[in-house]
């Protein structure tokens, strides 16, 4: 799986990308991110990559021009080394619809994404209609950048590849694994800590049990969990 990320700061990922997991996973060949400064693609003195909005409004927007030449100089490259390929270009903004596990899975599936962080009050809407096949926000809020979810969609996507976490079973067992339900609650050493004290059952050494007390507590937290997000709407 490979991602290029537009960004006009891809200084932005080294440190999140150079660590643990995503960094062992781009060492042992399962993943590989490039970063593509927007304005390499601007070709005025000032390397301009926004203007103002026709019609007024405050802000200032993403050009259609530097985007357009990145994506396309991205497909174009694809094309040369690798030849066909099955890839995807998201976008992110504050419209877009919320990222969740299932579209991670759905894009695991591909050998590239192209990632283009928004920035300023948004793009050309030219660029979404024509060059762009989703557009992607993480959560009913504004960021400064699409640097954060592109981030996210990195690292949701990655630790869905065979290979990239130690133990393929985490995947299948975690929170989202299966949709609308979340995780169990788990403990480990020590057994007391001051007054508080893991569940006996827990410590009981019946699997049956165990697996019959996990699905329990899964489902009841999971009902909770909807019934905020409920109160909240």
């Amino acid at each position: 799986m490979h991602f290029d990320i537009i960004s006009l700061f891809p200084e932005s990922f080294h440190s999140y990308f150079g660590v643990s997991i995503l960094k062992r996973a781009q060492e042992d060949g399962l993943i590989s991110i490039t970063t593509h400064n927007l304005r390499d693609y601007a070709h005025d003195k000032h390397k301009t990559v926004d203007d103002t909005p026709y019609g007024g409004g405050a802000g200032m927007l993403l050009k259609v021009e530097p985007l357009t030449e990145a994506i396309e100089d991205i497909v174009s490259q694809k094309r040369k080394k690798e030849g066909k390929e099955k890839s995807r270009t998201i976008l992110f903004s504050a419209k877009g619809k919320t990222f969740t596990e299932a579209d991670a899975k759905r894009f695991a599936l591909y050998d590239r994404l192209i990632l283009i962080c928004g920035r300023y009050e948004g793009i050309d809407e030219r660029v979404t209609e024509h060059f762009v096949d989703e557009e992607f926000s993480i959560g009913h809020y504004v960021l400064t950048g699409g640097e954060i979810p592109a981030m996210i969609v990195v690292d949701a996507v990655s630790r869905l590849i065979p290979g990239v976490l130690g133990n393929e079973e985490s995947v299948e067992t975690e929170s989202h694994s299966v949709e609308g339900i979340v995780e169990y609650p788990q403990y480990t050493k020590p057994e007391t800590f001051r007054e508080y004290t893991v569940p006996e059952v827990l410590l009981s050494g019946n699997h049956g049990l165990i697996v019959k007390w996990r699905e329990e507590q899964s489902q009841k937290i999971s009902t909770e969990r909807r019934k905020e997000e409920t109160k909240e709407i």
